[in-house]
């Protein structure tokens, strides 16, 4: 059984006692300032020279300041700038400034898993990786809830780094809904297979075969959206809400038989064998590699499927059916007015 804790497991004075220094101030860097702030703990921000999120940062009321002088001053360095940016501001930035007794925090376990980043080992080194994206986790915890996070300790190098981690945690508003005990491995390799065979991958690579599908034997792009992309929300919320059987249980009889039928010929075991072999390429480093490859050679790539995406037909038919639904993007305009993005 997987070990989970709530706030009465936290000691909240632990994180209260350090200063913290938030790098980066992008979806989960804003969150995390803001909500430990609001906790009661001495945070200060620190971003890059000309960093366009100073001014956003600075009208929060927090302290701003650049990465090194950053991790000077805190004794606890959250680092919450993109994956494939932490190794070198690490190096250049924060490393110099480590102190003995100092701790590391990440969001995500990708530069600790695969050697990105090698701390010192007088350094205790933790994860508080939050399963939302940012804008969420900080809502949430202004609405007086939380989103369910993730607790890993690579190196206790203090003895408290796992209590260190849960008082963290607490502050952030994750105790409210529950923190859930991992490692860095298992964080990064499932968010990785996650994102890309399910959550993004899979899910959109589905909604856009369908799409052509439909549309390609002749029926309106109009109605393909409709069904194929559309309506994906409402099953997901019911899902979210009520977990799959739930989800059948609400939809009519005519889609349950259909989903119980048909889905396991489109998941079939050609693609479970697919699966595992994204899974195999995250496990061995091969993604991971690639993912670093292709940022230190400018991006081509992503760039090119990036442009291809947006410029599909769903994408077209897409915008001018929410033009006349604003409906749709008010949730959107809220999680900004709450980000100040």
């Amino acid at each position: 059984m997987a070990t989970l804790f709530y706030e009465k497991d936290a000691d909240a004075e632990l994180i209260k006692g350090r200063k913290v220094a938030v790098i980066g101030y992008g979806s989960q860097g804003h969150a995390h300032a803001l909500n430990l702030a609001e906790s009661g703990v001495d945070v200060r921000v620190g971003l890059r020279e000309g960093s366009s999120s100073a001014a956003k940062a600075a009208k929060a009321g927090l302290a701003v300041t650049t990465v090194a002088e950053a991790a000077a001053e805190g004794d606890v360095v959250v680092i919450l700038l993109p994956d494939t940016e932490q190794a070198a501001v690490y190096e250049e930035q924060i490393a110099p400034n480590l102190a003995d007794g100092d701790a590391l925090v990440f969001a995500h376990g990708f530069n600790i898993r695969f050697g990105l980043v090698t701390p010192p080992p007088a350094v205790d080194v933790v994860m508080v990786a939050p399963k939302s994206p940012g804008h969420l986790v900080r809502r949430t915890y202004t609405e007086g809830g939380g989103v369910p996070s993730l607790l890993a300790v690579h190196q206790d190098a203090s003895g408290k780094a796992h209590a260190l981690g849960l008082s963290y945690a607490h502050a952030l508003g994750a105790t409210r809904a529950g923190v859930l005990d991992t490692t860095f491995a298992e964080e990064t390799e499932t968010d990785l297979f996650g994102e890309q065979v399910v959550l993004c991958g899979g899910v959109t690579a589905l909604v856009t075969a369908g799409f052509e599908t439909l549309v390609q034997a002749g029926y309106q792009p109009e109605s393909a959206y409709f069904e194929c992309l559309h309506e994906l929300k409402l099953i997901v919320d019911l899902m979210y809400e009520q977990g799959i059987s739930g989800m059948r249980f609400s939809v009519s009889d005519t889609a349950e038989y259909g989903d119980m039928t048909r889905g396991p010929r489109l998941i079939n075991d050609a693609v479970r064998a697919e699966m595992r072999s994204i899974l195999d390429e995250i496990q061995d480093g091969r993604f991971a590699a690639e993912w670093v490859a292709e940022n230190k050679a400018g991006r081509p790539h992503f760039a090119e499927l990036q442009a291809k995406g947006a410029a599909h037909q769903i994408e077209d038919v897409g915008a001018r059916l929410r033009a006349m639904m604003p409906f749709v993007s008010a949730g959107r305009q809220r999680l900004e007015d709450v980000s100040g993005g």
